[in-house]
């Protein structure tokens, strides 16, 4: 049986981690730096770190901040935000960073994912996907940092992304981002029952009870939180504990 990931994630604005709730009422976290290297040493199995400004502000990813957290840890390091092109990826990776997410730029043009898979292979290329579920009870697509809707339905968008190369599916439900009521096991389940690339649930973990479902119920093969760990309301090596007590097989 496959291990299951659990994998913190720096939210950056500003070259400070951030935090907030449905994607709004953003607040102060702490230095990435200093969480990425305690995120390693306490059993992450990855880190993703997220510029969550960059493609608003149109510019590239914070790379000399992507350095100094690389030579920090010893764990797969994904890094999105502001990717637009072979060139933008080819520099994070001289900076450390082990593979890449792309969202916005890959929507508006699809053709970026078949680029990056092809230059640098598909484990290195992971789509990120904002999604919320809206009155018709339908998951759509969201851009720019959750701030505009597209009409695209998520797992429309994810069935042409992972056939165009992506190697992976971060999910983050927006319904649920923030909230620690648990993650949005409906459509994570529908990506990781229909795709065959990995699908990490990110969005709503607050307690061991809400990784175990979405490993158990919805299937995902890797689950991100960012706040239950930045303020410290569970620590990386006690949910691993908790999970593994609930017969979920995880890297201790």
């Amino acid at each position: 049986m496959l291990t299951k990931r659990i994998i913190p994630c720096l939210d950056i604005k500003d070259g400070r981690t951030v935090k907030g709730t449905n994607f709004v009422d953003l607040r102060d976290a702490g230095d990435p730096v200093e969480l990425g290297r305690l995120y390693a040493e306490q059993g992450a199995d990855e880190l993703v770190f997220l510029d969550i400004t960059a493609t608003v502000e149109k510019r590239r990813t914070l790379r000399e901040l992507v350095n100094r957290i690389s030579h920090e840890i010893n764990i797969p390091f994904t890094v999105g935000g502001g990717i637009g092109s072979v060139d933008d990826v080819s520099l994070l990776l001289q900076n450390g960073a082990d593979k890449i997410s792309v969202n916005t730029a890959a929507f508006k043009r699809p053709e970026l994912i078949a680029e990056l898979e092809r230059n640098f292979g598909s484990q290195c290329v992971v789509l990120a996907i904002d999604t919320r579920c809206e009155a018709d009870g339908e998951w759509y697509v969201y851009l720019q940092g959750g701030r505009t809707p597209t009409g695209r339905k998520c797992l429309d968008w994810a069935e042409e992304a992972v056939s165009r190369g992506a190697g992976e599916i971060l999910l983050t439900s927006m319904n649920h981002d923030g909230t620690k009521n648990g993650f949005a096991l409906d459509i994570t389940g529908q990506l990781a029952r229909r795709l065959p690339v990995p699908v990490i649930a990110s969005g709503g973990g607050g307690k061991a009870a809400h990784f175990v479902d979405v490993f158990e119920k919805a299937g995902a093969d890797a689950a991100l939180a960012a706040s239950i760990f930045h303020f410290g309301e569970l620590a990386i090596p006690t949910l691993k504990q908790q999970l593994k007590e609930q017969g979920i097989h995880v890297r201790i």
